[in-house]
């Protein structure tokens, strides 16, 4: 820690000099970053800062500290599980207010990047930037062809800035955890390193052109939905090139009704393209703000910007499914099951309070109809309860709830009798019945099986190595009493069920022995007047049915 204090003292002091300015002086000095603490009257001071007003001085640091930290403050703003609501609404409002870099520069990162000049890539190029941000800007320029684009180009020198912010993060993330103890139990470390890996991702032009392209393909059919062109022989790392989109910006109502455009058809069109990338493909914006999503004529929506998405496996949208389902019908045991389900319990939770708080959410959302359940609302509920219980949510899921409850607050601005929920109702039921349907079982049973069968035949060498292990002497156990019974319980699980899958195999293949015999010797295939052949065909399908049918039960598919 001291080392990298030493290689970015200049940016720590920055750093340090920034929330000393806005009341943190104990919070700066609790890490070690100052060696004067401050006096009672500024503890005291700091102690009685609300949680807005903390948030808004937060904002101030971030804003102040540049790219890094502004995105680190929008990707913290979804975190409310872990912020509380009042700063993560000042987090949410972080903008990237920075001014754009000079066209010489612009020049010469494109030229440096696609090996020509200017003039003979292009037909023209607009000097003036069409948007700004903290880590590129954006021009409008003609192909040689004629086509009309917008070239993206990164900020000159920005990744050596990012990476020196992001180290020094690493190093206040390790401090925090060793000296404070919520930071230690919510694993900020961990945090930090997540938000590290989406930021550098952001920083690859590459990959947003990936994105895009992914996106693409799964409206592929669909003309009222538009996701601009990737022209890969004008991108780089450092420059993307895309197709311009002239559109009105969805949040401009006022030039919606002036031009006639349908704001229900288009809230509708929003919904249901968002929701298809989300509970159908599981790969989706994650960023749809107003300013990434513009209206075509003929009510036509269309998506920029694809430097962050989400990814959600089908568990995860299955369970995040059964979690809005469940809070709507008043299933109590089934929302708490589903979030169990996501691995988000650990053996610390409160089960007992944890189950009364969430009961007393369902009873303020049961029976109430989808169409009027507010599913940003829901979610907040949802999150502030799993917060109080410091509960950690996986990082897709945050990107997920912050998607769903930006593109609420973007459809109510649409059309405020249009209901997300009512809407997402069918992906739902859709999720259900893919996830029940007897393909779905066999393809996990299938899966099961294979993992088994690999098991065992890993089965001779791990017990040789085993064997090999207690002759050295260097086998230890470490089973806690408690815990003893059920982990031999378990173990007689497996050892049954692996018994029945190969007797269920072996009796299956000599089921094939005696058809094939039967078929070769042209003759029924009778023991003292029974039919062997048709009595072992319904034994054997018996057996498979129920062991599809005891996986099935046990909840392990």
């Amino acid at each position: 820690m001291l080392g990298k204090k030493i290689k970015h003292a200049g940016r720590y002091q920055e750093i340090v000099n920034a929330f000393l300015r806005n009341g943190f002086s104990y919070f700066v000095y609790r890490l070690g970053l100052s060696n004067q603490i401050s006096s009672k009257k500024q503890q005291e001071s700091e102690k009685l800062m609300n949680k807005q007003t903390v948030g808004m001085k937060l904002r101030n640091i971030l804003q102040g500290l540049g790219p890094t930290f502004i995105k680190l403050g929008q990707i913290a703003s979804t975190r409310r599980d872990l912020i509380p609501e009042e700063i993560t609404r000042e987090l949410e409002q972080l903008q990237d207010n920075v001014v754009s870099f000079p066209f010489e520069q612009v020049r010469e990162i494109i030229e440096g990047e696609l090996g020509d000049t200017l003039e003979n890539l292009f037909q023209d190029f607009s000097e003036t930037p069409l948007a700004t941000a903290s880590i590129g800007q954006v021009h409008s320029a003609h192909l040689n062809t004629g086509e009309q684009v917008a070239v993206k180009i990164q900020r000159p020198d920005i990744v050596p800035i990012v990476e020196t912010d992001l180290e020094i993060l690493d190093d206040l993330a390790r401090g925090m955890e060793s000296k404070i103890a919520w930071a230690k139990t919510y694993e900020i470390r961990k945090m930090i390193n997540t938000f590290a890996k989406t930021l550098r991702a952001e920083l690859d032009y590459y990959i947003e052109g990936r994105n895009c392209e992914r996106i693409a393909k799964q409206f592929s059919y669909q003309p009222e939905i538009e996701i601009p062109h990737v022209h890969w022989k004008y991108t780089t790392k450092k420059v993307l090139t895309m197709d311009f989109v002239q559109g009105i910006k969805v949040s401009n109502i006022a030039k919606l009704e002036a031009e006639g455009y349908d704001r229900r058809l288009i809230a509708d069109r929003i919904t249901q393209s968002m929701l298809q990338q989300i509970f159908i493909e599981g790969f989706f914006h994650g960023d749809p703000h107003p300013g990434n999503i513009y209206v075509l004529p003929e009510n036509r929506i269309a998506y920029l910007d694809f430097g962050m998405v989400g990814r959600l496996n089908d568990d995860t949208k299955f369970h995040f499914a059964s979690m809005i389902i469940h809070l709507q019908r008043g299933n109590t045991d089934g929302l708490i099951k589903a979030i169990s389900s996501m691995g988000m319990l650990s053996k610390e939770t409160d089960m007992t309070s944890f189950y009364n708080e969430i009961d007393q959410l369902v009873m303020k959302y049961y029976d109430v109809s989808f169409s009027k359940l507010q599913l940003s609302e829901a979610i907040n509920d949802l999150l502030t309860v799993i917060y109080h219980h410091r509960i950690q949510i996986p990082s897709d899921l945050t990107v997920l709830a912050k998607t769903l409850i930006v593109l609420e607050a973007i459809i109510e601005n649409l059309d405020p009798e249009f209901s997300i929920m009512k809407a997402a109702e069918p992906f739902g039921e859709k999720l259900f019945l893919h996830r029940y349907e007897p393909t779905t079982i066999l393809k996990k049973s299938w899966k099961q099986w294979v993992e088994n069968a690999q098991f065992l035949s890993q089965v001779p060498k791990n017990l040789k190595d085993l064997s090999k292990t207690i002759q050295n002497g260097d086998l230890h156990f470490k089973i806690s009493v408690p815990e003893l019974q059920l982990f031999l319980q378990r173990l007689d699980k497996i050892s049954n069920r692996l018994a029945f899958s190969i007797i269920l195999l072996a009796f299956s293949i000599l089921m094939v022995g005696l058809i094939i015999g039967s078929a070769i010797a042209d003759q029924a295939n009778l023991l003292w007047q029974i039919p062997v052949i048709e009595i072992g065909s319904v034994v054997a399908t018996l057996m498979f049915l129920f062991i599809v049918f005891s996986i099935y039960k046990s909840g392990r598919l």
